[in-house]
């Protein structure tokens, strides 16, 4: 590949280097020498640190081995262990409160609760669907997923079902009811929603006619007041649209003629560089980079083929109102934007040193995708996303203070170098790993200024939580992690340190994904407990997730709960949760475990890793909803592909099972995995001829070298098979 020189005897490849200068930098009023001047600065003075923190983490892990191994140590008493963890420096010493000081950020992060998408950025019509999420069809949620039974005629079909269509108007009429209630009566029986004397009004059956029990929730309309169109109200922030149209299919159905009520629903997006994508060397990050600049230029579009149809997906406009007064209205016709770099350990060829050498990606990441998002804040796009003039970029995989306080400084010296003022770039920490869990307090002081977002990663910190306490014992099943005292003092930790440090009306404190994307009638009956814990975000797996989980925030006022929450923590009596946060979650009943319950165990992991790991190596796909044991499509990334490896290779090395049971496992798993895929005509099968399959020797890799990978992650093991393949394939 072509490569120029530039500052320092750097090296960019031909792909990355004509992005640059021929697509970013015009319009921007910076000159290329400038700009790669500025990347030859900044890599020479990071480098060196971001080395010296890996080493740290080996270094430390490298001591947790060791003291597990210690005959000494044994029997494990908890008291020793943390005070362990403090001599080597794992542990930190909490200094006194603060209150973080991060300003200009947008009210969709700062101050109103909903959900968060999370999408590979390497897709461009994901990154579209998830950008355009913002608005969102109740009726097409409902009528598509399982919420809505398919009981006595109610079957969902590709013609509309009128019987499934009344259960659906009737659970949006019951939401309705408890989002905006009348002064009497129900939504239910509404004939006629029309506007009299600049108030939202409904007719009953009766004939009464019936406003909302507050006035000020009713923000605007379109078409005329004796018969709108639209009707926009507010409630805990959110906006929900009521659509009238009696010619419509839907609204000829309905007494009052609504065809639907939209909800405004992934407030938030994290379009992700990291977990959910195989970006795997120069030409990978070029094309991320280019979707990036799609989304900041606002002319992002996808071509899709829908049958004999054609259509040009592009971003969606803003949405025009009139207000009960008659002034015009605007609302963002799109989600808030965030980008997700990926963390510290990765190396990548877009760049290499004098001597060859790859550069950290985090660094690479950070500046490009910063250059990138100047055309949004100087307003070369017809859309706007940060009306704060912020750019948000999440961090993740960072463990501990002095990794964030790294990451904080460079987006400092990213600033100066493209001349903007301090903290433009907006930090979202993600809290999923050990370290930075048990120092969460002293991580979002390291970046105090800047910090917009805090996350609890449950899949990702399983995973580490697995890796760093590899030598203390055979780890619980990974259904049963749920249950452990670790990840409920994570999750509430998570939530009071976020409250403690000021984080209400400024930041996001966030929960977790809903990994089952089929499954969304469970979602609706449980997720509603990430409100509840007081978190304003949570993460979703669809455009359709989304618009039944920021239900969930009308039930919920989170700001409420916060305050409530704060009054707590305000009472005397320190809350101690750091022992149960460092509680490792051993298995306690292998004694009583059975054979079949334990191959259960086995085969699940390796089924869901070989169903993963194909399509990663294979076909680049970094994301997917891959089939278990019991063919429920589940969500799957390299977070979970994290949890897997590393258990199956935690339960080998204390004997739970075998190596020639992994072995008959991954060789009888492999068909079956071949066999679900079978309708993919991109697929490549591994059980043809298993041997020389490169995705089943990867498989096989992450499981048995699974201890020696750094913090257990599985990026170094995928890449390396993932540029075998397309050298081989696609060459």
């Amino acid at each position: 590949m072509q490569k120029t020189t530039i500052k320092h005897g750097y090296q960019v490849a031909g792909c990355l280097f004509n992005l640059v200068n021929h697509e970013v930098l015009p319009g921007l009023n910076i000159k290329a020498e400038h700009f790669w001047d500025a990347v030859a600065e900044v890599l020479t003075e990071f480098t060196p640190r971001n080395q010296q923190l890996l080493a740290t983490r080996a270094s430390l892990q490298a001591q947790i081995d060791v003291w597990h191994s210690d005959s000494a140590n044994q029997p494990f008493n908890q008291e020793r262990y943390e005070l362990f963890l403090k001599e080597i420096g794992y542990l930190l010493e909490e200094k006194a409160d603060f209150t973080i000081s991060t300003k200009n950020v947008d009210d969709e992060v700062a101050r109103i609760a909903g959900p968060q998408l999370v999408v590979p950025l390497m897709n461009a019509r994901f990154a579209l669907n998830a950008a355009n999420a913002r608005w969102g069809s109740l009726y097409d949620a409902l009528y598509g997923t399982d919420v809505i039974g398919d009981d006595n005629g109610a079957q969902q079909s590709k013609d509309f079902n009128p019987v499934r269509g009344r259960r659906v108007q009737a659970y949006a009429r019951r939401f309705l009811d408890e989002t905006l209630p009348l002064t009497s009566g129900s939504h239910i029986d509404a004939v006629l929603y029309h506007i009299i004397n600049k108030n939202f009004t409904v007719t009953l059956f009766s004939g009464e006619q019936v406003q909302l029990q507050d006035s000020e929730q009713f923000v605007g309309y379109n078409g005329a007041t004796d018969a709108p169109t639209e009707l926009l109200c507010r409630h805990n922030g959110l906006h929900i649209e009521i659509q009238i149209d009696k010619d419509n299919i839907v609204g000829k159905t309905d007494a009052a003629f609504v065809k639907d009520v939209v909800l405004e629903s992934a407030l938030t997006t994290i379009q992700d560089c990291e977990d959910s994508i195989a970006a795997v060397d120069a030409m990978d990050k070029t094309a991320v980079y280019r979707n990036w600049l799609g989304l900041m230029k606002g002319d992002l579009a996808e071509i899709i083929q829908k049958g004999n149809k054609t259509i040009t997906r592009t971003l969606n406009p803003d949405r025009s109102y009139l207000s009960p007064n008659r002034e015009k209205i605007s609302l963002s016709g799109r989600s808030l934007q965030f980008i997700r770099n990926v963390g510290h350990l990765m190396t990548t060829d877009a760049i290499v040193n004098k001597n060859g050498d790859k550069v950290p990606e985090g660094i690479v990441d950070g500046l490009i995708t910063s250059l990138i998002s100047l055309h949004d804040l100087n307003g070369n796009s017809k859309f706007k996303n940060s009306q704060q003039g912020s750019i948000y970029i999440v961090k993740p995989k960072m463990h501990g203070p002095e990794e964030v306080k790294f990451s904080h400084d460079l987006f400092s010296a990213i600033e100066r170098h493209l001349g903007l003022a301090e903290n433009t770039i907006k930090m979202g920490i993600m809290d999923e790993e050990r370290r930075t869990s048990a120092n969460l307090k002293e991580c979002i002081r390291a970046a105090q200024t800047r910090v917009a977002f805090i996350n609890t990663g449950f899949l990702d910190r399983t995973g580490d939580e697995i890796h760093t306490s590899m030598l203390a014992g055979a780890m619980a099943q990974k259904e049963w992690m749920k249950d452990e005292p670790w990840i409920k003092a994570y999750e509430l930790r998570n939530v009071r340190i976020g409250l403690q440090a000021g984080f209400q009306g400024k930041a996001q404190i966030g929960k977790g994904m809903w990994a089952i994307p089929e499954q969304m009638s469970a979602m609706v009956n449980s997720k509603i407990a990430h409100p509840l814990s007081g978190a304003n975000c949570a993460w979703v797996p669809s455009p359709t997730a989304a618009t039944l989980h920021v239900m969930h925030y009308h039930k919920v006022n989170v700001q409420a709960v916060q305050n409530a929450m704060q009054a707590e923590f305000a009472l005397p009596g320190a809350i101690d949760d750091l022992t149960d946060l460092l509680t490792i979650p051993l298995l306690k009943n292998q004694a009583e475990l059975s054979a079949a319950a334990i191959q259960k165990e086995l085969d699940n992991n390796i089924q869901g890793l070989l169903g993963y790991v194909v399509r990663w190596v294979n076909q680049g796909i970094g994301c997917s909803k891959v089939p278990d044991i019991d063919n429920v499509a589940r969500m799957e990334d390299r977070a979970t592909l994290r949890i897997s490896s590393q258990h199956i290779c935690n339960w080998l090395h204390h004997g739970v099972i075998s190596e020639s049971q992994v072995h008959e496992s991954l060789q009888r798993m492999a068909p079956i995995v071949d066999q679900q895929n079978s309708a993919d005509d991109g697929y490549i099968a591994m059980s043809s001829d298993l041997e020389n399959s490169i995705a089943f020797k990867a498989a096989g890799e992450l499981i048995f070298q699974g201890k020696e990978q750094a913090s257990g992650y599985t990026e170094p093991l995928l890449h390396k098979r993932r540029l075998e393949v397309k050298a081989e394939y696609l060459s």
